[in-house]
């Protein structure tokens, strides 16, 4: 990431914590953003282990007019008998597997144009990477974020409008810049001495493991 697109990624907290201000405290705002940044990080190094791995394949995000979505949608739609084929090779290459409505491109989609499912597709999705994305990898890593809490909105129709607004803003805060592992810690450096040791050991395992490749994790060792 350039320093253009750290001073607008801090630009973009800055205005969404504003927005949130008084629904959350600092340590969980801290939280509640890196979950979306690690996402958007994930999502970004699979779909170009995909690419690499499915070559001429992978289909054109142009042509296929799909509104700027990821084009993995799109391909699984076409292969379905060679999903699981594809999948296991992702585990063996990439290390984890992100099922392509929950990758970030999706999801920033479905915030875009207002979808009333988005909040339930993002609590899906941080539920598949952290239970069935590889192994125990991920286990535990979004637990401490709880989108579904009223103070984010007193009904579910509420905090899904909300989320729509603050992914949207993530999302166009981001465009066009590459997050790296080094990024992503340094708001991790901030809130690691106030969290509580359990998330503070995880979150520090996770990013351990996420600065040992500029692709992918590494699993970890027995």
């Amino acid at each position: 990431m350039t320093d253009q697109g750290q001073k607008q990624l801090g630009k973009t907290l800055r205005n969404i914590a504003d927005q949130l201000r008084g629904a959350m405290n600092a340590d969980d705002f801290r939280d509640y953003m890196l979950a979306f940044l690690f996402l958007r990080y994930l999502s970004d190094n699979y779909e170009q282990a995909a690419r690499k791995e499915l070559g001429t394949d992978y289909p054109d995000s142009n042509a296929v007019g799909n509104g700027g979505r990821s084009s993995l949608p799109v391909w699984y739609e076409q292969n379905s008998g060679d999903i699981s084929a594809f999948e296991k090779q992702m585990r063996l290459k990439a290390h984890y597997v992100i099922r392509p409505e929950h990758l970030w491109a999706s999801i920033a989609h479905m915030a875009r144009t207002q979808n009333e499912e988005l909040l339930n597709t993002l609590q899906a999705g941080f539920k598949y990477i952290e239970n069935e994305s590889f192994q125990s990898t991920f286990f535990g890593l979004f637990s401490e974020i709880n989108l579904g809490s009223e103070n984010l909105g007193k009904t579910y129709a509420n905090r899904n409008a909300k989320h729509c607004v603050i992914i949207t803003n993530i999302a166009d805060g981001l465009a066009g810049s590459q997050l790296t592992a080094t990024h992503l810690a340094m708001p991790m450096s901030i809130s690691l001495a106030s969290s509580p040791p359990l998330g503070r050991a995880r979150r520090r395992a996770s990013f351990t493991r996420l600065s040992e490749s500029p692709i992918s994790f590494r699993r970890s060792s027995p």
